[in-house]
């Protein structure tokens, strides 16, 4: 249920900006800045996130996310004015980002031993969510209205709260049937490799940057290049449904073929290729084709799964899985906002997207620079300390090793 709630605020929106700007004055900038918004605030709040952890159990920050989103949608939907509107769209994107950093650790936490399984149902409801929302922002909109279509969605974060309330009830119940404290609190983090000084912590950084510029500039522009060169409004938003929608049959597989892959490099170089054969003939193929490219260059979200699923797979503990996961997307989507933004200043009205495709070209290499670092079968947690490193105390190396021998065992 929280996937299922935690991707409407991102495609939402975009459909209805024509039905939106009769109400509210947007302009290129402020255009702009609304499809940074997202990347932006997934930004902060993965760099929030790793203290937040230190101190608050998962369960209670999945909540505290759930309230965001509930709060920024139905915020938005009475906004009076461009700036009420992006500041409540900010706090819906910072719930979703808090969602996107605690998601991989409570997945190790509840379900260590179905990773791949999990993190495939995971992915597929965020597909599911992209699009329906996507699909039904036009007709909800000529229904009842802009602010009625963008708002409808806070329903479906608050209910996602619900289990999760449930299951905290359940644990204090249980925890206070029996005698001597709660071993369920936060993850210890004594020990953990800062994932700064890990290449695969820069690598899977790298990797949610260039997959999350372009998903992210397709679910914001996609509908305006598509008006742009000829299409309905109508027509394309039902283009940006069947773009988010195609995410779903990669994400069924992907985490279940990764998780098998001891280097899986080359399934994230398919993903970039995809993109990059959308892209062509979205720029350069009849108008009347574009249904094609827009599936061709939709396959390419599965870059996305393959990023979300190599947390959990270059990690063994709860603790590595959410330093990880904090580092490698508050990183990634910060270096990723910057992608929606330039993709609105370098198109100049009535001209050519050319080169803002072409940006996105450069993202999909960040994204392959990423996937090499990542790819060579080792631990986050097995980070060789530098020489300045080694020269700690013996003892505390031989505990490193006992360590690592006794998770061997198990």
């Amino acid at each position: 249920m929280v996937a299922l709630s935690s991707r409407e605020a991102v495609s939402a929106v975009s459909p209805l900006l024509g039905q939106i700007s009769m109400d509210l004055p947007f302009d290129a900038v402020a255009t702009g800045i609304l499809g940074m918004l997202p990347t932006a605030s997934f930004a902060m709040m993965g760099f929030f996130a790793m203290p937040l952890q230190r101190r608050i159990r998962l369960e209670h920050l999945l909540l505290v996310a759930m309230l965001l989103t509930t709060l920024g949608q139905a915020g938005r939907a009475v906004g009076w004015n461009v700036l009420a509107f992006l500041i409540f769209t900010c706090i819906a994107m910072l719930g979703i980002g808090l969602v996107n950093v605690v998601a991989p650790p409570l997945l190790m936490k509840y379900f260590p031993d179905r990773i791949g399984f999990l993190a495939a149902l995971h992915i597929t409801l965020l597909g599911v969510s992209t699009a329906v929302a996507a699909q039904c922002a036009i007709p909800l909109g000529s229904l009842f209205g802009w602010r009625f279509s963008t708002g409808i969605w806070a329903v479906l974060s608050a209910l996602a709260a619900i289990p999760w309330l449930i299951l905290l009830a359940a644990k204090r119940a249980a925890a206070s049937s029996r005698s001597g404290p709660s071993n369920d609190g936060p993850p210890v983090f004594r020990n953990i490799v800062k994932p700064w000084k890990s290449s695969i912590g820069w690598g899977t950084a790298l990797v949610f940057a260039g997959c999350s510029s372009n998903t992210f500039a397709a679910l914001t522009w996609l509908p305006v290049v598509l008006v742009d060169r000829g299409m309905s409004q109508e027509s394309a938003g039902s283009m940006l449904a069947l773009y988010s929608i195609l995410a779903l049959p990669v994400a069924l597989i992907v985490p279940m073929v990764v998780v098998r892959m001891p280097r899986p490099l080359p399934v994230a170089v398919v993903f970039v290729v995809a993109f990059a054969i959308g892209y062509g003939g979205i720029i350069f193929a009849p108008p009347a084709s574009a249904a094609v490219w827009v599936v061709v260059a939709g396959l390419g979200q599965g870059a996305y799964s393959f990023a979300f699923t190599m947390i959990n797979k270059r990690t063994r503990t709860q603790a590595g899985s959410g330093s990880l996961s904090a580092f490698a997307q508050g990183t990634g989507y910060a270096l990723a906002s910057v992608g929606p933004f330039l993709f609105a200043l370098l198109h100049s009205p009535g001209g050519s997207w050319l080169l803002s495709f072409s940006m996105l070209g450069a993202w999909l290499a960040v994204l392959v620079a990423g996937a090499i670092m990542v790819n060579k079968p080792r631990m986050f947690e097995d980070h060789s300390p530098s020489p300045k490193e080694h020269q700690g105390s013996t003892k505390q190396r031989r505990h490193h090793v006992a360590e690592r021998k006794c998770d061997t065992n198990v």
